[in-house]
């Protein structure tokens, strides 16, 4: 029974890694919100680009493509440089941007957020390093805790910013910390910071992901939330204790491209 195990789990894994070939390259990026931090060469540019696309990644993708392109004009396609170094009157062509529940309100303030924090560090991967426990849900609670700490912080932008601590998947803030610091040379994920280890990333789970790993008995939860994520996880790190949310390119492929299940 366990050489069944074993060999089901092998060739798991080779369908797994077969697919993970097929979604991480070059050619995957243009259909995905991922594509926006691409259009940057500076570090900085880089982070605040893909921090606002991930924020924005819910609902059909070529509208979240576009509402962040469309902000990152607004910026004059330099959005470190404007979150740091704007004035007042340059705000006032951001206040009719709108995407979905993400208002003018949310707006204003991520980018006093971001102008507080780069005024004190190079990185906002610091930003992800403030917890005293090295574990991931303490890493985005604490995340959550300093994003609010301004004191004008609206009670209405919290519903933007995940945190374990309410139960969330948190798949977004997953998939960015995936964007910054998967290592590879597939040229899709940037892996521009080093604090974090790829091999403590959790796996983004949605409806999608969920369904595929259930359809291949990755998953048992039925809820889908922050434990699932984490079981999810704990899985593919039996297929790659190294890398294991490399997989959330098969299972992403699977589910929303190929819609496998």
């Amino acid at each position: 029974m366990a050489g069944d195990n074993r060999a089901n789990q092998d060739s798991l894994k080779a369908f797994f890694d077969k697919k993970v070939a097929v979604y991480n390259q070059v050619s995957f990026i243009k259909d995905d919100p991922i594509c926006i931090p691409h259009l940057f060469s500076k570090k900085q540019d880089i982070e605040i680009a893909g921090f606002f696309a991930s924020i924005f990644a819910w609902g059909n993708r070529t509208t979240i493509i576009q509402k962040s392109k469309e902000l990152m004009q607004l910026m004059d396609n330099a959005p470190h440089a404007f979150c740091v170094d704007h004035q007042e009157s340059d705000l006032k062509k951001l206040l009719a941007f709108k995407h979905r529940t993400f208002n003018t309100t949310d707006l204003l303030y991520f980018i006093e957020f971001l102008k507080a924090h780069y005024s004190v560090h190079e990185s906002l991967e610091a930003a992800f390093c403030l917890s005293p426990d090295n574990n991931p849900a303490a890493r985005l609670h604490h995340f959550h805790q300093y994003f609010f700490s301004l004191p004008d912080a609206p009670p209405r932008t919290k519903k933007h910013i995940a945190t374990p601590s309410k139960g969330s998947t948190c798949k977004r803030l997953n998939m960015y910390l995936r964007w910054m610091v998967r290592k590879d040379n597939k040229g899709v994920d940037f892996g521009i910071w080093n604090t974090i280890k790829p091999s403590e990333l959790i796996c983004p789970i949605d409806l999608h992901v969920a369904r595929v790993a259930k359809r291949f008995q990755l998953l048992e939860r039925t809820k889908i939330d922050w434990q699932a994520g984490l079981e999810l996880t704990q899985y593919l790190k039996t297929l790659d204790p190294k890398d294991p949310v490399k997989y959330d390119f098969a299972l992403f492929g699977l589910g929303v491209i190929e819609k496998y299940v």
